[in-house]
């Protein structure tokens, strides 16, 4: 079990010049990663499975590069693990950044309009970047910023698995029309830029984190948020700021479509408030 006595028998194995500072659990864990608090100024994530330490590399070679374009903080690597015999993977220490994830926090409309310009001006900058080199889409950020077709699979079987619980016959066509949708720009995407991974404080974005999903791909996938996290006036100011064409926002409420659907079969109480909250997603993803 990945606990404080066991982060704190990894760090004095591994980091002994850190083994007198206090270490502490991070709330609102998510599945990906356990986080850990190491001292006042750092944090230790530590990957869950194989599958999550594929990202650790990237990020601690990638996100120093990447930092430099960017206005608003994002972590940043301090040190690496490396498997030993008590953890058979890699892992990381970055400096701690401040602020509350905003999947603990509640918006009204207009807090969520400033936030859209804030977070508009991040994707803007980070999808500018074109002096860096970085990996395509594949299987170490599950195929995100690729094309639509990866999905297509999981997608049909989604719908149909979901067909009266939603508007099934609508679904299907909807993704059978923007699936074969092309992309023609690669930029710097996130990968996984959901609310969950956004720090507030105040009304503002104080940082964005987990960038295992980067890659260079499709922006489309990055532009889900307009759906998941915003709404009414707030994600139209989001679009027009974004100013993508049609196609891009296209390929982008299939992605939404994708992930919604995703979410909503794996949850056993299908009238439960978070699946409420992904009908609703696939509803205005339909309704555009």
């Amino acid at each position: 079990m990945i606990n404080v006595d066991f982060v704190k028998k990894l760090i004095i194995e591994q980091f002994p010049e850190y083994s007198h500072l206090s270490i502490d659990s991070v709330e609102q864990q998510g599945h990906d990663n356990r986080t850990f608090r190491l001292g006042k100024n750092m944090l230790v994530r530590l990957p869950s499975a194989e599958y999550y330490a594929l990202k650790v590399a990237k990020e601690q070679e990638l996100l120093p590069l990447l930092k430099p374009y960017l206005s608003i903080d994002i972590p940043v690597p301090i040190k690496m693990g490396n498997p030993s015999s008590n953890y058979p993977f890699n892992f990381s220490i970055y400096k701690w950044l401040n602020g509350t994830s905003a999947n603990q926090l509640n918006f009204d409309d207009k807090s969520l309009e400033i936030i859209s310009l804030q977070l508009a001006n991040f994707l803007k900058e980070l999808h500018s970047i074109n002096n860096i080199n970085g990996p395509p889409p594949g299987k170490h950020n599950g195929w995100g910023g690729g094309h639509l077709i990866v999905k297509d699979i999981g997608a049909r079987s989604q719908i149909s698995e979901l067909d009266g619980i939603i508007d099934g016959k609508t679904s299907m066509e909807f993704w059978e029309m923007i699936s074969k949708i092309k992309f023609n720009k690669k930029v710097w995407i996130h990968g996984d830029f959901a609310f969950g991974n956004f720090l507030i404080d105040g009304l503002k974005l104080s940082g964005v984190i987990d960038f295992g999903g980067m890659a260079i791909g499709d922006p489309a996938c990055d532009l889900v948020i307009a759906w998941t996290f915003l709404k009414g006036k707030s994600r139209q100011i989001f679009k027009n700021e974004m100013n993508y064409d049609a196609d891009t926002w296209l390929r982008a409420r299939g992605w939404a479509l994708w992930k919604a659907t995703f979410d909503l079969c794996e949850m056993m109480d299908k009238n439960s408030n978070e699946a409420i909250r992904q009908k609703k997603i696939i509803e205005d993803v339909l309704s555009e």
